[in-house]
């Protein structure tokens, strides 16, 4: 019965994810650490190598649908794979607290600007000179998964919306952008032979299936709907997610 629960978890989460632009990763670690008690460092593996193949499969699917935006994605991927090594390297040394802190206030400032950017414009692309924007959303994310084997979708999903792309493009760019970072970072943690295989291959099972659907669900969405609706929410999750981290 405990394999049924987890493949049904991993598909609605897989699902879910994918089609919100996140790696869900941070998903699978709270899981993973509540309901599985598992200890944060066996959490923090668990959840990348759950959702890095669930990430794969659904960034080809954007990618059939041509739904991926290479240009502003290939920024935030460079800038995104070195940060998540430091951020591997340096994860021993930082305080959790200061990392709690940091990644909450980032989270709450990405979640109000994405409100910010949806009262002045509905209809803004991204552009040349935001290059620097989309290397620093990179830059966040890629830390985010080198400290604490998150996949940093939420820097990612809120740097695209941001930056003008509307929710579909930004979940397929996300999710392209993420396969980049979670397999770095899986690497690393991979090294310290952490991970709860027995978990985590049902988990990422559901995951993979939740994944392929993701795309299509989203190819035959209705646009205009689809940002009313995602986007305020997307930055009010942003928003909570923080508040709760430090409340």
């Amino acid at each position: 019965m405990v394999w049924f629960i987890l493949l049904v978890t991993g598909f609605l989460v897989g699902l879910f994810v994918l089609s919100t632009g996140g790696g869900g990763a941070a998903v699978y670690l709270g899981l993973l650490t509540t309901l599985f008690h598992l200890s944060p460092a066996v959490a923090a593996s668990t959840s990348l190598f759950t959702a890095f193949p669930s990430l794969l499969v659904g960034a080809y699917g954007h990618y059939r649908t041509g739904q991926i935006h290479f240009r502003v994605g290939n920024q935030m991927l460079l800038a995104a794979i070195p940060a998540t090594i430091i951020g591997a390297l340096i994860s021993p040394i930082i305080p959790q607290k200061l990392y709690t802190w940091i990644v909450a206030t980032i989270l709450f400032l990405l979640g109000l600007e994405i409100l910010i950017k949806i009262l002045i414009s509905s209809n803004q692309r991204p552009a040349t000179h935001k290059t620097l924007q989309a290397i620093l959303y990179g830059i966040i994310s890629g830390l985010m998964v080198g400290i604490a084997g998150l996949s940093g979708g939420g820097p990612i999903i809120a740097g695209l919306l941001a930056l003008g792309l509307d929710m579909v493009p930004a979940a397929a760019t996300s999710a392209y952008v993420l396969v980049g970072t979670s397999f770095v970072g899986l690497l690393f943690h991979l090294s310290a032979n952490n991970i709860d295989w027995r978990i985590g291959i049902y988990l990422a099972i559901g995951a993979i299936l939740g994944a392929f659907c993701a795309p299509r669900l989203l190819a035959k969405s209705n646009p205009d709907h689809l940002n009313t609706i995602m986007k305020p929410l997307m930055a009010g999750l942003l928003m909570f997610m923080g508040l709760k981290m430090v409340l």
